[in-house]
């Protein structure tokens, strides 16, 4: 995509964005609207006009708990929660909420003072997988960075979108913080309690996560893959008390893709002898993995492994055809060789695309198979960009 058409799509996306909240009524296009046709999250992440920007060139020192706000300087950036939950009477649920944060300027001079000047903008996204009744629920929004309407907060932890958050209680010495998310459509809503069950897994290089050879193209990238999750949960007017696990994984950075990278498959996957595994299968023009496809394995102490694309073999074993264009995979065979693992992979529904500001499938997943000599069984969260309207 040349430079071109990139900031006809990041502008055409912005602008609605700005318009949409600058009146008195918030009301929201439909998302064909905003993105005619379009299903590449990629477009948004390479690296085009990122002068001025900081630039994710070298191996870091992550400190927490500040990393886990924000990080201004770099253009994107993501909050990104993925669970599988099950109610008391055994209904089965998967969500997911991601806020992502755009600058959209390397500066933010101010000279009018305004409270609504900023150069940042905020996409939610918030879905729902109701396995018992094969329904997928799908609700976006966006707003400025500005007057409160949205925003990121590290000191105390605070990420927002209207009235979607995702906060941090703060502890003193001894006590485990609990996380709380919140999020609220019409139509379905979560409030969960997440308390972390095992430490932040630093992915790639201590935390550099590379996507080509390019310098820049990389990221900050950590994760942590297992937090136990209770709260309450509603479809419609039916609201269930909820318990089960969530994966966190956080990236920042200003360019991550090359020109030559369509998209990507990536798998995060808690199993039941302890371990989690997280992989992401960069895909070619041509649809092949690409070299830098990457990933971690963690075994049960917490202790990451990282993985590389020799590391893992993936084969497809069914696909779906999405009504609104494009064909997707829909179950997988995933080999870990080097660590004696051989599992499949299914998805819980074939149908869990979002249509958002961009079209791209999210979907809670089923996992069987062995390790070494043991049957094993998990839950987990697979994504697939770049194949709508391909």
């Amino acid at each position: 995509m040349n430079k071109t058409i990139y900031n006809i799509v990041f502008k055409a996306i912005i602008a609605l964005i700005l318009s949409a909240c600058g009146g008195q009524e918030n009301s929201q296009p439909e998302p064909s609207d905003i993105l005619p046709g379009s299903s590449r999250l990629s477009e948004l992440l390479r690296g085009d006009g990122v002068e001025g920007y900081a630039s994710v060139l070298e191996a870091r020192e992550f400190r927490f708990p500040e990393d886990h706000g924000p990080h201004p300087e770099y253009r994107n950036e993501w909050w990104y929660f993925t669970g599988n939950l099950d109610s008391r009477s055994g209904e089965r649920f998967g969500f997911e909420l991601t806020i992502f944060r755009f600058l959209l300027s390397p500066s933010d001079k101010d000279s009018t003072g305004s409270a609504w000047q900023t150069n940042q903008v905020f996409i939610g996204h918030f879905a729902v997988t109701d396995a018992a009744n094969k329904s997928f629920h799908v609700a976006q929004r966006y707003s400025r960075g500005g007057a409160g309407l949205a925003g990121a907060s590290a000191e105390p932890f605070r990420v927002w979108i209207d009235d979607w958050s995702i906060t941090r209680s703060a502890s003193s010495s001894g006590e485990v913080p609990v996380w709380q998310i919140i999020a609220d459509d019409p139509d379905f809503s979560v409030d969960l309690q997440l308390v972390a069950e095992k430490p932040v897994v630093l992915n790639g290089r201590n935390g550099l996560s590379q996507k080509s050879a390019e310098p820049g193209n990389a990221s900050y990238y950590y994760s942590m893959p297992r937090w136990r999750t209770s709260g309450s949960l509603r479809v419609n007017d039916q609201s269930h008390d909820v318990t089960g696990a969530t994966w966190l994984d956080r990236e920042w950075g200003s360019s991550a893709l090359a020109r030559d990278q369509q998209g990507w498959d990536w798998f995060a996957l808690q199993l039941s002898d302890g371990s989690d595994l997280m992989f992401y299968v960069l895909r070619d023009s041509n649809g092949k993995p690409h070299e830098y496809s990457s990933g971690t394995w963690i075994d049960a102490a917490g202790v990451p492994h990282q993985l590389s694309r020799d590391d893992v073999i993936i084969e497809v074993t069914d696909y779906w055809q999405s009504e609104g264009g494009g064909r997707y995979p829909s179950g997988w065979n995933v080999d870990v060789p080097a660590r004696d693992i051989e599992i499949r992979v299914v998805p819980v529904m074939k149908n869990q695309e979002l249509v958002t500001n961009v079209r791209y499938w999210e979907g809670a997943v089923d996992v069987t198979g062995i390790s070494g000599n043991e049957t094993i069984r998990g839950r987990g969260y697979v994504e697939l960009t770049g194949y709508a309207g391909n």
